[in-house]
């Protein structure tokens, strides 16, 4: 670097601002989402086991978790909470907090195609179009055979 070279950080700016609407909703949605899951894998499990839908549980997936929690030096016993088939609902609530957020994200892409900017700015050229090839026939060709 030269004598007297002055470095200053140029800020990114966008050409465009995220209204803080969109961002209170992405940022329910991210709360939000999970607890649905939840609740739907348990009563869908629940359900299943119920009414056996034809889908087995297994018994690993089945299985009660109790968790205890209790504060040293206390003279209170705590809290002790029995949840029936934990696993179960943890994985079956990752499925459908997958398939959750892939609608949500379809939905943004329908609505950002409507309603985005347009795919060509007032300065960009306009797509090049290529020719097709013709193409050469090919004496394997089972058409052309004798």
């Amino acid at each position: 670097m030269g004598h007297g070279y002055d470095f200053q950080s140029q800020e990114d700016t966008r050409p465009w601002e995220i209204h803080p609407i969109w961002r209170g909703f992405g940022c329910i949605m991210v709360l939000l989402i999970p607890l649905m899951a939840y609740a739907a894998a348990s009563l869908i499990i629940d359900l299943n086991m119920e009414q056996n839908w034809g889908f087995p549980v297994p018994v690993e997936m089945a299985r009660t978790v109790d968790i205890n929690f209790a504060l040293p030096y206390v003279d209170n016993p705590g809290i002790n909470l029995s949840i029936p088939h934990f696993y179960g609902n943890l994985v079956l609530g990752a499925v459908l907090m997958l398939i959750g957020y892939g609608i949500l994200m379809f939905i943004y892409i329908l609505l950002y195609s409507m309603m985005g900017p347009p795919r060509l700015g007032p300065l960009d050229a306009k797509p090049v179009r290529k020719k097709p090839k013709k193409r050469r026939r090919d004496w394997k060709d089972e058409r052309y055979r004798y």
